[in-house]
């Protein structure tokens, strides 16, 4: 499919999107900031939390006071899961992207 053609599918899908909303989102406050958005701030917080637990771990490998085994295994898993969501989520762009791309023209 021509780079020209997907540009012409996603106006039409903005176009229909505009007239389908009708505005809700601003009349709701909802700032329209888009998947693009999203998917920064979904990274941000899955990179803060792996950052986070690597701390607690070392924190806790030197022996500082008031880091505990337990807090410091939960942290790790919570890094971990995010990190596998935020694996799970790109392929399914990267799958859906590929069967956009296959479409006939």
């Amino acid at each position: 499919m021509a780079i020209a053609a997907i540009e012409s599918v996603l106006q039409q899908l903005t176009a229909t999107a505009q007239i389908a909303g009708g505005g809700a989102a601003a009349s709701n406050g909802i700032a329209g900031g888009g998947f693009a958005d999203e998917m920064k701030k979904t990274l941000e917080r899955i990179s803060t939390g792996q950052q986070h637990a690597a701390g607690q771990a070392e924190a806790f490998e030197l022996g500082k006071p008031g880091v505990s085994l337990n807090d410091v295994m939960i942290d790790l898993q919570k890094a971990n899961v995010g990190f596998q969501m935020g694996l799970q989520v790109r392929n399914k762009v990267v799958a859906a992207y590929q069967e956009i791309m296959n479409m006939p023209a």
